[in-house]
């Protein structure tokens, strides 16, 4: 049985120490850092491509900072709210299991020798082990919710680092197709370049978190990105054909 976190007992009674380490999948950041990288990069290529195939530099340029903007708080109020209302579901939930303990404590229990069962204990192993998580209520509801909604209380992401990650995430990704206007080279396609590399460097840094081949997880990224920013490029030229 295990004595201690990242530690077990080996076959010759030694404790055997685990030499691996997991990444925090709890935080919120990731998950909100990565599609606001994506969006960024996918929406405001897009938005130039589309602009820029009927109109000046200037006008992309305008157009390029003020999607910036707006997409950056959008997807920050976005992410912290959408964070903030899956957390507070949560606290609700644990509010009806706490109700559900004060009325009916042994049903809970009962409850939990059937799902501890369920993974593979023995009926007895079971009912001893329930006994034991029941002992603190603040353990078992955790436990319970863990079992039943796939959940812990204890680990909930935080909105404020999801909101903030989405928000800068964002506006690096918007920035990448606006770096040759900035540096004063007005090229369309020095733009859509950019924002095409950088497509290839967020899907790769994306796939170091998740152990995935770089090539692959970048690729990916791009052929997306190129379908919607292709996509609204053709729009462009439609839209700026019919107005001119």
């Amino acid at each position: 049985m295990p004595d201690s976190i990242g530690k077990s007992l080996s076959p010759t009674g030694l404790p055997h120490v685990s030499h691996h380490r997991h990444a925090d999948v709890t935080g919120g950041w990731l998950r909100a850092a990565t599609f606001g990288a994506m969006d960024g990069l996918v929406s405001n290529t897009a938005l130039i491509a589309g602009v820029g195939a009927s109109a000046s530099a200037q006008t992309v340029v305008l157009s390029g900072v003020a999607g910036l903007l707006a997409g950056a708080f959008s997807m920050a109020l976005g992410e912290y709210t959408s964070v903030t209302t899956a957390n507070e579901q949560v606290d609700s939930e644990v509010k009806v299991e706490r109700k559900s303990f004060l009325k009916n404590p042994e049903a809970e229990q009962a409850e939990l020798v059937v799902m501890l069962q369920e993974m593979g204990m023995t009926p007895e192993t079971a009912v001893k082990a329930s006994e034991e998580i029941h002992r603190d209520q603040n353990r078992a509801v955790n436990f319970h919710l863990v079992q039943e909604l796939g959940v812990h209380p204890a680990e909930k992401p935080s909105p404020w680092v999801a909101g903030a990650s989405s928000f800068v995430l964002f506006a690096i990704g918007a920035i990448v197709p606006l770096i040759p206007y900035l540096l004063g080279f007005q090229s369309l396609w020095a733009g859509l370049a950019c924002g095409g590399v950088g497509l290839l460097i967020a899907g790769s840094v994306a796939a170091k978190f998740t152990r995935k081949p770089l090539a692959v997880a970048g690729l990916r990224q791009l052929l997306f990105g190129a379908v919607a920013i292709a996509a609204t490029y053709v729009v462009g030229i439609l839209v700026g054909a019919v107005i001119t």
